[in-house]
């Protein structure tokens, strides 16, 4: 009877392995969707917030009716013109800005970290946003000399964002390859090749700052910053659809991007295209730190800290942690921009300073969390 027992106790062990495996997927499961619902309630309430505050004050109801009013619904809800111009013209392309900027810088930085197999990438930080901004000041302070007259009118509102697109596509390229050792980025190397293209870049923008005329200097210091202060209606229209393309190649390298996590020969003899999923990710996170740069300046890391701060919740699914980095990247942005809007009214705090503020601390921690690794 013992030996019977024993052995059908050997039959039902692997049975309870598979049990609390269940248990621990549903677990986990049931965390994401609560931290999912958590992250689209904050996008909410910052969005309701930024839209209700600011120097012109509007109540809930009247706030709604204007968004009404906007599509071409009337609630029979008394708004004036002014109310009615500030929530349409102002503060709406504004959020839907920040939104996008947001969703991309956070999408990016997962898709970076992912790639480079290490948390410390962020596109400010390894030089990928210098670049972006090194290739936009240059169409701002030259444009009218020299690349204006090569192009019809109606592509030069185009300019400024393929311009930042190719600056960053550039020194993601030569960030990615310099951190090579072997086949295998060298998270050091990645570090240092960031802060060599930043000086470089700061060098570059330097150089055109003192060509500037006194205009295009401040425009310039206030735009390096980083702000949304200049969102409209063509800024959303022109920038929505390069964030849906970025969006859409970065999600789907979620799955190559997983075994990646395995190593790049793993990855390979798992059935994934490696350096085709390389590819793909580059020209995603160029796409996006591209765009982002364009229109809103430099505003760093968000890329760095809301992919780990989800990782730390939910663990390292791409298949999660993308779409989830793009919800929570908007709802950080937007929240900084208000923040940014009503600390000092009615002057206007640059947004890349509060962001800065922010991810310069959160940085640190990761540096002396990742310390001994290195040391190892």
């Amino acid at each position: 009877m013992s030996t019977s027992a024993a052995g059908w106790r050997g039959l039902d062990a692997p049975v309870s392995g598979g049990v609390r495996r269940q248990r621990e997927v549903a677990r986990l499961q049931c965390k994401r969707r609560g931290f999912l619902v958590l992250c689209l309630v904050l996008l909410g309430v910052v969005v309701m917030a930024s839209l209700m505050t600011g120097p012109v004050s509007i109540p809930s109801a009247k706030l709604l009716s204007a968004v009404a009013h906007g599509v071409g619904v009337d609630t029979g809800i008394e708004v004036n013109a002014g109310q009615r111009a500030v929530v349409t013209m102002i503060r709406l392309p504004r959020i839907f800005l920040g939104m996008l900027v947001g969703a991309a810088l956070g999408m990016a930085g997962a898709a970076l970290q992912g790639l480079f197999r290490n948390p410390l990438a962020d596109p400010a930080l390894i030089g990928v946003s210098s670049g972006a901004a090194l290739a936009a000041v240059a169409v701002i302070v030259l444009g009218d000399r020299f690349f204006l007259p090569m192009f019809p009118e109606a592509a030069v509102p185009y300019l400024l964002p393929m311009a930042a697109f190719g600056g960053s596509l550039a020194a993601t390229l030569v960030i990615y390859r310099l951190s090579l050792h072997e086949g295998r980025p060298v998270v050091a190397t990645m570090l240092l090749a960031g802060v060599a293209v930043n000086a470089l870049a700061s060098a570059g923008m330097g150089f055109l700052i003192f060509l500037a005329n006194d205009q295009q200097i401040r425009d310039l210091t206030f735009w390096s910053l980083g702000s949304l202060g200049g969102a409209c209606w063509l800024s959303v229209w022109i920038v929505a659809p390069v964030m849906a393309l970025a969006g859409f190649l970065l999600h789907r390298s979620a799955r190559p991007l997983n075994a990646l996590l395995l190593g790049e020969s793993e990855a390979g003899h798992l059935g994934f295209d490696v350096w085709r999923t390389k590819w793909i990710v580059v020209t995603g996170a160029a796409l996006s730190v591209g765009a982002g740069v364009a229109w809103t300046g430099m505003i760093a890391f968000v890329g760095l800290v809301v992919p780990h701060i989800i990782r730390l919740v939910v663990g390292p699914d791409h298949r999660f942690l993308l779409p989830v980095s793009g919800l929570l990247g908007a709802a950080l942005l937007v929240g900084a921009d208000l923040l940014a809007r009503s600390v000092a009214v009615p002057a206007e705090l640059p947004i890349g300073i509060l962001t800065t503020a922010i991810g310069a601390p959160f940085f640190l921690w990761l540096l002396l969390r990742a310390k001994g690794s290195w040391q190892a």
